[in-house]
């Protein structure tokens, strides 16, 4: 497949969300696009029983319909001193008090665990970095199957740097590390087989690393600067593209509206 090369003058901007100008109960097929997305109901839904369906094929059904995911680019460091690098895109914030992230590091083979998961146990700490486009193949690199005891810093092309607390290094080139104690992990078995393939990990925060060119007046990531990667289905990467603002509604300032609009539907 011929794909054109990667734009690297394109950057995020912020626009008008699809439809400002909604309102309460407003249907979807009442915009042009509202009603192209329902006409795609004519063709049907397929269902699959997860039960009957083969594993390979709901992994590819999860990573290409459950997107754009962030990716969890982690630092550890083994009781030998070996330090492992490696991006899992199971991987979402959980709490900001006590500041709490989860990845899931699926197994390399049943029965057999990362040098990832086993590092996350030992008590000495690990990373989370944000990957951003300049360094993305850099950090694909790091998802090779190498054999166990491989140290993927020494083929990436990326930087150590010390940490505050921690023994890991964390990732020089991210604009955005998190220094991570093990909150608790949990072995995620089969409700029906018993195999365990894939271990969640719940991570506390304990310092984050800000690039201050990415950190705004408000104490927020500016996207645009920042340029962070997401994972789709299949060996696909994304950047963010055009993001819009859509205020969160407040009952206290909405209740009247809302009520008029309940009134009118029921009225129909």
């Amino acid at each position: 497949m011929s794909v054109p090369p990667f734009d690297s003058t394109a950057y995020s901007t912020y626009t008008q969300s699809p439809n400002p100008s909604w309102t309460y109960g407003q249907r979807i097929d009442t915009t042009p696009a509202g009603k192209d997305w329902v006409a795609g109901e004519s063709a049907g839904w397929k269902v699959y029983n997860t039960a009957e369906t083969d594993k390979s094929d709901i992994y590819k059904l999860l990573i290409s319909g459950i997107v754009p995911r962030p990716i969890a680019f982690v630092s550890t460091i083994s009781e030998e001193g070996v330090e492992n690098l490696a991006p899992f895109s199971w991987f979402n914030t959980v709490t900001n008090y006590p500041p709490i992230i989860s990845f899931a590091c699926n197994h390399s083979a049943p029965g057999r665990l990362k040098d990832t998961t086993t590092n996350l146990k030992n008590s000495q700490g690990f990373t989370v970095n944000i990957i951003s486009e300049p360094f993305v193949e850099n950090a694909n690199a790091t998802a090779i199957d190498a054999p166990p005891g491989f140290d993927e810093w020494t083929i990436s092309g990326l930087t150590k740097e010390k940490c505050v607390q921690i023994k890991a290094s964390r990732v020089k080139e991210s604009a955005f590390s998190m220094e991570c104690e093990l909150y608790k992990s949990i072995d995620i078995t089969h409700p029906v087989t018993g195999e365990h393939n894939s271990t969640l990990i719940l991570a506390h925060v304990k310092y984050i690393h800000v690039r201050k060119d990415v950190l705004t007046d408000k104490g927020v990531i500016d996207l645009t600067k920042f340029k962070p990667v997401a994972r789709l289905g299949d060996i696909s990467y994304a950047r963010i593209g055009d993001a819009y603002r859509i205020a969160r509604p407040s009952w206290a300032q909405e209740e009247t509206k809302i009520q008029d609009t309940l009134t009118t539907l029921a009225s129909l």
